[in-house]
């Protein structure tokens, strides 16, 4: 073993400010503190693994004690400098929160806090991953670390800034160090490389930063343990890195992409098999393929002029990747994502991960009709929601497209009712003209009634925003005056005038569907009929006959079902509880009450045979039974 050998990690571990690769922000916040002589009594820094906040809390002791400071440039020639490259504590103390978390080890620190430094200006403690501490130990050091003694700073280094406590992060100044840019590292690996006399490629060196998450300490390592295949002859490749480090090439999983975008099982089975037997692990090869479906989306997605950096290749396999997605839609690439990941949670908890792996690329190279059922799928979903007619089909498979819905002439209203049978209520509309009948190729529109106040009235009806108001107010409400500056709405029965009233709980929705029609309306008022009405009544009831066309014998027409949304019915039912109840205290009883009026309408027979709530939707909706 060479003694004198040292990691590259440690080697080019910077030394200075300057130095430090990345993190302007923060070189320059302490430079400044150093120059201004601002210095804070505590410091935390945080960030992801390898950005350089331990190095950074050395550089800054070593700039605080230097022999000539303190100073942006430390000497790192007199013996507090050394000192401190050395790691030797004596006056900069590095304490690993990890093994010592405990109170006792918080106490010890504090007894010792109390000693003036030994030969430097400032006794730094230098606490990493403080995150692991215990909340005793952050207790006891918090009132130590909030008023320490003169000359004492502390610098707290965690890649866990969350664990840490708020009253431990209110008494420090924060720095938070940011991911490394892959070409920060590149250009710093070039420059190692250079040094060491590593011949390696440019693309592995980006290859190498791609994939060290925005960490120097880990690129440097992973380039230290490549220049073992260091040879004058050829250069350091791409193809190396994934040998040594058992990952998939890219030509690998290209030939795998095509053979599953083809949804050819036994071309991608074998594939499959000359890739496993190279010895790469199931999970890995499930990861790498995954990093690529990654790749493939954006490509697809955002175009070939995305940056390298973020689809994580080069110039030439972005092209071959751009070419082998030109049969391949972006909701096909999802659906592999989706299920390369699904497999990947299951190659790890099961006992027989090949299995998993075969089923995981045939059921991935069954591209083609699994995006069709998941097509399928999200056509009958949207069917079920009652969006069948505006659903739009994205699959670019030959699909029929949706049927053009025709103009309704009978509009029956499908209502179910869970405690109950199925009930069809089929509400009548008038027939179309003889006119509309003949005109096969054209629907003709059409004319707008004779009697102003009910054509008025009806905009107003198919504004209220709910449908059982609507239903409610279409029976029992009768138009007085209908005009921007008044609406006045009569309602005899005085349980349901009591919901519409004023002061009612439905009396909104009778305002806001007026302000819809007319803009804006001054005075909305519902009451109950008076003796003026009579003959505006009688007017209003009439017009109802005149506006239905004559019957067309020509053609015959058949009804079709239109769902009722059950909050609808609900509500309904809700309603009419609400207005039994409110009867139930005068002669007759609310049973009394409903059972008259069932037989009124619909005779003793259907009143015995159908519950109450059924009776109740027949009334709302004017509707009869279909046998």
């Amino acid at each position: 073993m060479n003694s004198n050998y040292v990691p590259l990690y440690r080697k080019y571990r910077p030394q200075a400010i300057e130095q430090i690769v990345g993190q302007e922000h923060i070189k320059k916040a302490l430079a400044n503190a150093i120059q201004m002589d601002r210095i804070s009594h505590a410091y935390l820094f945080t960030g992801p693994r390898g950005t350089g906040k331990t190095s950074t809390a050395r550089i800054f002791a070593k700039s605080l004690n230097c022999e000539s400071g303190p100073t942006v440039t430390p000497c790192n020639s007199c013996e507090n400098c050394k000192n401190i490259t050395n790691s030797i504590p004596i006056d900069v103390i590095e304490i690993d929160a990890a093994s010592n978390r405990s109170v006792n080890d918080a106490d010890e620190i504090i007894q010792k806090v109390a000693l003036a430094p030994v030969q430097s200006r400032y006794k730094i403690y230098i606490i990493d991953e403080v995150h692991m501490l215990t909340n005793q130990a952050f207790n006891a050091l918090l009132k130590t670390l909030e008023e320490p003694p003169k000359n004492v700073i502390f610098i707290l280094a965690t890649t866990e800034v969350h664990k840490v406590l708020d009253t431990i992060k209110s008494r420090c100044q924060r720095f938070d160090f940011k991911r490394i840019t892959t070409d920060d590292i590149s250009n710093h690996l070039r420059y190692i490389s250079d040094c060491e006399n590593i011949n390696i490629t440019d693309d592995a060196l980006s290859y190498i930063a791609q994939n060290s998450a925005g960490g120097m300490r880990d690129s440097i390592a992973l380039l230290d343990q490549l220049s073992v295949l260091n040879s004058e002859k050829e250069a350091i490749s791409v193809d190396d890195i994934n040998s040594l480090l058992g990952r998939l090439s890219f030509d690998s999983l290209t030939e795998l992409f095509k053979a599953i975008a083809q949804s050819d099982q036994n071309k991608s089975l074998e594939i499959l098999n000359n890739i496993y037997n190279q010895g790469n692990e199931p999970v890995q090869i499930l990861s790498n393929f995954l990093e690529y479906l990654r790749n493939a989306l954006i490509l697809k997605s955002v175009g070939a002029n995305v940056s390298n950096v973020v689809v994580q290749l080069n110039n030439s396999q972005a092209q071959i990747l751009s070419t082998s997605l030109q049969d391949v839609e972006t909701h096909q690439l999802v659906s592999l994502i989706e299920k390369c990941s699904s497999y990947i949670k299951e190659l790890k908890l099961t006992a027989n991960p090949k299995l998993w792996l075969d089923v995981a690329i045939l059921d991935m190279s069954n591209l083609t009709e699994n995006t069709k059922l998941e097509d399928l799928h999200r056509r009958l979903s949207a069917l079920e929601s009652g969006d069948g007619v505006k659903f739009v089909n994205p699959s670019p498979y030959n699909t029929p497209p949706s049927p053009v819905k025709k103009p309704e002439i009978m509009k029956p209203i499908k209502a179910e009712i869970k405690q109950d049978v199925p009930v069809v209520v089929s509400q009548s509309v008038a027939a179309p003209t003889e006119e509309e009948v003949l005109s096969e190729s054209v629907p003709m529109s059409k004319s707008a009634p004779p009697n102003a106040l009910k054509a008025t009235w009806v905009k107003l009806l198919e504004s209220v925003s709910s449908f059982p108001s609507r239903a409610i107010l279409k029976q029992q409400a009768v138009p007085v005056k209908l005009s921007a500056d008044e609406v006045i709405i009569t309602i005899k029965n005085p349980s349901w005038l009591k919901q519409f009233a004023q002061d009612g709980s439905k009396h909104s929705c009778i305002v806001d569907a007026a302000n819809i029609v007319f803009g804006s309306v001054k005075k909305v008022i519902v009451r109950a009929p008076e003796s003026g009405d009579d003959a505006i009544r009688k007017e209003f009831a009439g017009s109802d006959d005149d506006d239905k066309p004559a019957l067309a014998t020509s053609k015959t027409f058949k009804p079709k079902t239109q769902e009722i949304n059950k909050e609808d019915v609900v509500e309904a039912i809700q309603i009419r509880d609400e207005v039994e109840y409110e009867t139930s205290d005068g002669n007759n009883t609310a049973e009394d009450v409903s059972a008259q009026q069932s037989v009124k309408k619909y005779g003793k027979a259907d009143a015995a045979y159908h519950t109450d709530d059924v009776n109740m939707v027949m009334d709302l909706f004017e509707g009869k039974f279909i046998e």
